[in-house]
């Protein structure tokens, strides 16, 4: 990390330690070293902050479009190293988010990606977009699961004297099939549940939404 990315962090630990009561489960599970991928389902917006003060690396986020074109947005995403991701990106565009993907990876450090593509606003697994499962198979990285609960109670202002509970529970690492050319429908579906029954399974019955009838990865 950067001094400027160490002291950030270090305010940011201290009010997130006076607004809310934190837990952090499966620290072991992370990889000290080597490329990675990490996913997470997404209910708030300062569910990247609370990945990066419970991770012990720094994770380049690759985040939607939209917030980059916000004024206030675009300084702390440059800041903080993230690439933007067209939602529905042309051919080139889509290649060009694989590159910086690989070139993040292939330098040994870690991306950071929410398979849902949005966050949810009742705090349930919503059905992911594929993209991130396939990138992930591309470059055929380690992929680390993240459940993120209690940040659906962030509501309002009365939250701000109940210190609310959040729980960031981190999975172990895994990996999907590498796979190389143009993917079915049906393929790109089975890969994308499978990295989100992942997920799901760091997660309460209560939070896993769309994926809670899925079998277990395990």
């Amino acid at each position: 990390m950067t001094p400027s990315q160490k002291i950030v962090i270090a305010i940011l630990k201290l009010l997130f330690w006076i607004f809310f009561s934190r837990k952090v489960q499966g620290k072991e599970n992370v990889p000290v070293t080597g490329p990675l991928i990490v996913v997470s389902n997404h209910v708030h917006f300062i569910d990247p902050f609370l990945i990066f003060l419970s991770f012990p690396r720094w994770i380049d986020f690759m985040a939607k479009e939209e917030l980059f074109r916000s004024p206030f947005l675009k300084p702390i995403m440059l800041w903080s190293r993230g690439f933007s991701a067209q939602r529905q990106g042309t051919i080139k565009e889509k290649r060009e988010v694989i590159r910086k993907a690989r070139n993040i990876l292939n330098t040994g450090l870690v991306l950071g990606m929410f398979p849902e593509g949005s966050r949810s606003h009742d705090g349930k697994l919503r059905t992911a977009k594929p993209g991130s499962a396939v990138l992930a198979a591309r470059i055929d990285v380690p992929i680390l699961p993240i459940g993120i609960t209690g940040t659906d109670k962030i509501k309002g202002v009365s939250w701000l004297w109940k210190r609310p509970r959040i729980i960031i529970n981190i999975g172990e690492p895994f990996k999907l099939p590498p796979i190389d050319g143009k993917l079915s429908k049906s393929q790109m579906k089975s890969l994308t549940t499978y990295l989100m029954n992942n997920i799901a399974a760091l997660l309460p019955p209560e939070y896993q939404g769309a994926y809670a009838t899925d079998e277990s990865p395990n």
